[in-house]
């Protein structure tokens, strides 16, 4: 039987990530937490933590440039590691993770894949990046939806979440992803060695 997990992220961009990412790797995706903000993320970081000691849990935070490197943002939210907690970072947000994956996020922008970055985890934004593509998209249901308005003083347009979660969800491919991406790579290495070690373990709840 799949090993059902938990998951904390910080909004539902995040979620359909995560989601994608456990049943890549074999899990039985749970209840996904948090989806308010990174600063609520980290609040509720210790709650999740202490749920981690006795069953599986997955929290996924981008790194944005709250830190150097991964490691310093990790033994700053995690200075205790539970048995059953996988916590990943982005480098350097989560949209770097979708873009690694160049010939599907090509095709669903409607743009060619020379046009996506090929090293997304040394992109400063690459949400910005993933507007960027989207405004030179030939389908004009893409730029509407995921490029702001002129004035409007937004970073992303009216339906931006939902179409990176349409696209997490239903065209991204991780395995491939994780070749042009080293923080993707770990965090599904950790995903993948969390449901190695809990099969055959009796059912656990994971909240």
């Amino acid at each position: 039987m799949p090993v059902g997990v938990s998951a904390a992220v910080e909004g539902t961009t995040d979620e359909a990530v995560v989601l994608r990412l456990l049943a890549a790797v074999g899990a039985e995706p749970g209840t996904v937490y948090g989806k308010g903000g990174k600063a609520t993320l980290k609040m509720k970081m210790l709650g999740y933590a202490n749920a981690a000691r006795h069953a599986p849990w997955v929290v996924v935070v981008d790194l944005d440039h709250d830190a150097d490197c991964p490691p310093t943002l990790r033994a700053e939210w995690v200075p205790q590691p539970a048995q059953y907690l996988c916590f990943c970072i982005a480098v350097r947000e989560i949209e770097a993770w979708l873009l690694a994956d160049r010939n599907n996020i090509a095709a669903f922008l409607g743009v060619a894949r020379s046009k996506v970055p090929s090293s997304p985890e040394q992109l400063a934004d690459p949400k910005q990046a993933m507007v960027n593509l989207a405004r030179q998209s030939r389908r004009a249901a893409i730029r509407m939806d995921m490029v702001p308005r002129e004035g409007s003083g937004r970073s992303i347009g009216p339906a931006y979440p939902s179409r990176v979660a349409e696209f997490a969800r239903a065209h991204w491919d991780p395995m491939v992803a994780a070749v042009a991406s080293e923080s993707l790579r770990r965090a599904i290495d950790r995903m993948t060695t969390l449901v190695k070690a809990l099969e055959g373990q009796p059912e656990q709840s994971g909240g």
